[in-house]
């Protein structure tokens, strides 16, 4: 049903074009033609030409004027056969009539009338309407034309873009014959729905709350990351109550023309109004609500009129217009202080990140949309290994899994597509145009096993999920680490065993190769930084104490951080960049260590690396018991010859599988390293 709306919609917006286009043609040629023979018959009515009275007793004397029709004292003569007029423009041929004014008609003029055997009669003058209606009618086409395409500009008959219709609102009305959206299209937000379960109660049965002298919240602002689904939130109210939506975003309402957002501000509400019960919801609030009189100059004398008006109509609701007004944001520490007192949006409501039963969930109601292979597509474990994924980048990962899955000719998507695409997501595009000299692979492969090497011999560390040397993106390797459980705080050991992880590759380059090359930049700008925090902000500096350094200024208007108040002297400021170089290094320090007690395993993981290319948990597992890697051909697993193949029943078929999904179910993602 929505496909065949958007498809007549779609189609009637084309159509109104191309109808645009024919529609003035037609205009102007019928103008030019109307123009045309109103020109002709001019010339046929006016072709009589004016003559002296000389003339004309000329002419009636010799018996030349066949018949006259005098209106008032205008002589209108016809002759009895052409005549050629010498005229102020020159001597004109043809001639067949003739005017002219009488000074005066009494029985003597008449009387010669008679004697020359004229037929003439006297006539009241008339209005000549066809001849009005002739001169007027392309004065009249061309008004009308003009109208029309006013009417167009203004966006009547679909027209194109409404410029005079500045303080006319924007928003989009989603009625209940439209696709409804319910919660159970919506996962990962089970605290919001229940917070909202209030509001759409009190838009079913409003009688129930007055009675009691309740008084629901005006307005319900809903703060969260980008991706976590405020918007879809805000229409599974409207569709759970069953009410009109209005929709649009913040910036909507700010146009270059002061004044004009405060009109579309009170339009919007006056629309509400007729549709009562409804829902007003107002995505990116920042974009119209961000505190008054900040920024360079002074202010936004037009955002703030805006806002300004938004906060008198919603002052202005009576309790009985059940209108109820949601708003989504992820810039709540930027709007002003008067949208967030009680009475206007007086309730916050956290759309956080989803943890793994939200990941689920939210898979779920996407992977419910696509062909996938039941059998071997392991949900739990494609949900462990997202930590800190939101929705939107869930369903980006659906979405990359079926195109892969399409591009290889697949009638379903399996486990293969969803791991693939998630590397894709998390670490970037494979640029397998790229070609690495052999001495940059054995540097990258060296420099990843580093890393990899520090993570698994450092306590408390995420565990390493795989590990590549194929360039993704910015960088020439990765190496992914997924955390067991959900980490929302971090301790000193793990903030600096995160920093000697960081160092591995730097110290594996060092350790082999006895030199520096630029692939550990970005990890040594990475330590860089949570060095700097851990002294500054997380006071975990034992040299400067529990204390934060720093007073940072932040433009409202502009919207980000543009300058930090030094508010410590030069000494302290020393200390804080030697303190900073020290625990750097001493994280390097610990790597070199760790990588110089394990240097059999670096070069063996350094070896896999070159050869596959890629590793996993499982074949990192295989290289610190001394195992070697094997790898499937074909489906068949490579044999050595001495070895026997032993004899597979049933439930050695199955156990496989079940120890494969496990061993992914304990996995969950994390990018730790980019080369």
């Amino acid at each position: 049903m929505e496909n065949k709306k958007k498809t007549k919609n779609n189609n009637k917006k084309d159509f109104q074009w191309k109808r645009a286009g024919k529609t003035s043609f037609i205009w102007i040629t019928i103008i030019l033609v109307t123009v045309y023979f109103s020109s002709i018959l001019s010339e046929s009515r006016n072709n009589e030409v004016e003559i002296d009275y000389t003339e004309y007793r000329h002419y009636l004397n010799d018996g030349l004027i066949h018949k006259a029709v005098i209106i008032n004292k205008t002589f209108h003569g016809e002759f009895k056969s052409p005549q050629t007029i010498d005229t102020p423009l020159g001597m004109r041929d043809d001639i067949e009539k003739f005017r002219l004014t009488m000074p005066f008609i009494d029985r003597e003029v008449t009387e010669k009338w008679d004697a020359a055997g004229l037929d003439y009669s006297f006539k009241e003058k008339s209005i000549d309407w066809t001849g009005y209606f002739l001169n007027m009618l392309p004065w009249v086409l061309l008004i009308g034309f003009w109208f029309f395409m006013l009417r167009r500009m203004q966006g009547g008959a679909g027209g194109m873009g409404g410029i005079f219709k500045f303080g006319k609102s924007k928003a989009s009305l989603w009625t209940s014959d439209q696709p409804r959206v319910t919660f159970k299209d919506v996962a990962g937000c089970d605290e919001a729905k229940e917070e909202l379960s209030e509001v759409i109660d009190f838009l079913k049965s409003p009688k129930r709350f007055q009675k009691l002298g309740a008084k629901v919240p005006r307005g319900a602002l809903l703060v969260g990351q980008p991706g976590t689904g405020k918007t879809l939130l805000a229409r599974a109210i409207a569709g759970e109550a069953s009410v009109p939506f209005y929709s649009l975003s913040g910036a909507d309402f700010v146009e270059m023309f002061v004044g004009v957002g405060a009109s579309r501000v009170r339009d919007l509400f006056e629309q509400a109004k007729k549709s009562t019960p409804c829902i007003i919801f107002i995505d990116e609030l920042d974009a119209v609500g961000r505190m008054r009189g900040a920024g360079i100059g002074g202010g936004h004398d037009e955002r703030e009129q805006t806002l300004n008006a938004l906060l008198v109509e919603m002052d202005g609701f009576d309790n009985n217009q059940n209108i109820i007004v949601v708003a989504a944001t992820n810039r709540p520490d930027v709007l002003d202080s008067a949208l967030l007192r009680p009475g206007r949006f007086d309730r916050q409501i956290i759309v956080d990140v989803p943890d793994y039963r939200g990941r689920l969930g939210i898979l779920n109601v996407h992977t419910k949309k696509v062909v996938i292979n039941k059998r071997k597509v392991d949900l739990k474990s494609l949900a462990k290994g997202t930590p800190g994924m939101v929705g939107a980048d869930l369903a980006n990962i659906v979405n990359e899994a079926a195109l892969l899955a399409a591009r290889n000719k697949k009638k379903s998507i399996d486990m293969d597509d969803f791991e693939e695409a998630k590397d894709k997501v998390m670490m970037g595009v494979q640029r397998k145009s790229m070609v690495l000299t052999d001495e940059e692979k054995e540097t990258t492969a060296y420099h990843e096993a580093g890393h990899a090497i520090v993570a698994i011999r450092t306590e408390g560390a995420d565990p390493v999920h795989k590990i590549t040397i194929i360039p993704r993106g910015q960088a020439l390797g990765v190496t992914m680490q997924v955390p067991m459980d959900e980490k929302h705080g971090y301790s000193k050991p793990y903030v600096e065993g995160r920093l000697a992880i960081l160092m591995g590759g730097r110290a594996a380059e060092m350790l082999i190769f006895d030199k520096m090359t630029t692939g550990a930049g970005n990890d040594i700008e990475q330590a860089t930084q949570i060095a700097r925090k851990m002294v500054t902000e997380w006071g975990m500096s034992d040299l400067l104490g529990p204390m934060t350094f720093g007073k940072k200024n932040e433009e409202i208007f502009l919207g980000r951080e543009i300058q930090s108040q030094r508010d410590y002297s030069e000494v302290t400021a020393r200390m804080i960049d030697e303190e900073i170089s020290r625990i750097v290094r001493e994280a390097q320090r610990i790597s070199e260590k760790v990588l110089k007690d394990n240097q059999d395993l670096l070069h063996s993981m350094a070896k896999a690396l070159l050869k596959h290319e890629t590793i996993d948990s499982k074949d990192i597992s295989k290289l610190i018991d001394g195992k070697k890697i094997i790898r499937r051909v074909n489906g068949k697993g490579l044999i050595s010859r001495k070895q026997k193949p032993k004899r597979k029943t049933s439930i050695d078929k199955v156990n496989p599988v079940k120890n494969r999904k496990k061993t992914n179910g304990r996995l969950q993602s994390e990018k730790t390293k980019k080369n």
